[in-house]
């Protein structure tokens, strides 16, 4: 079933649980190099007047080095079927598996040229306008460094949501 383009201000998902409790593919490169990994942090909102999503990427991570090459990268959201395929991208480099053949996904491109998955029940278009690192000095929350960031610190990146579509 083919994607169509929405208008995402008129989206009624809950964001919450889509991306904290059903996850998200984020997706980094062009039609002649990608990676994609499973993430359960990441926003949606309102910043510098434009409509944003966020994502947090580790610099370990195989898809960082195609994060930053980029302009643009896709935030996906698959029915809950999918949830074997998402662990397996969450848990497996690319460096080491081909991910996108050991799901059974099938790349294809948005307009704007990002790549993403045709079993994606809902897309993100999302262009890099800011990256910056965590700070451990600025944890105000200790319960934070010590759970999530022991030894390794993501990037954030916000993207202006340039595209959105869904399932027909």
């Amino acid at each position: 079933m083919p994607l169509v383009k929405f208008n995402h201000e008129e989206m009624t998902d809950n964001v919450f649980r889509l991306i904290g409790e059903r996850w998200m593919l984020i997706t980094a490169g062009d039609r002649e190099g990608f990676n994609t990994m499973t993430a359960s942090w990441g926003g949606l909102g309102v910043l510098w007047g434009m409509h944003v999503a966020t994502c947090y990427i580790r610099p370990q991570r195989y898809t960082y080095g195609f994060m930053e090459k980029g302009e643009y990268y896709t935030l996906s959201f698959y029915p809950e079927s999918f949830r074997k395929q998402l662990a397996l991208c969450g848990s497996k480099s690319g460096r080491d598996i081909d991910k996108v053949k050991e799901c059974g996904f099938t790349p294809a491109l948005t307009p704007e040229g990002a790549v993403y998955f045709e079993e994606a029940e809902l897309v993100m278009v999302c262009k890099k306008i800011y990256f910056t690192d965590f700070d451990p000095a600025h944890f105000l929350d200790e319960r934070i460094a010590g759970q999530y960031h022991p030894d390794d610190y993501h990037r954030l990146y916000i993207g202006e949501i340039v595209g959105a579509y869904r399932k027909a």
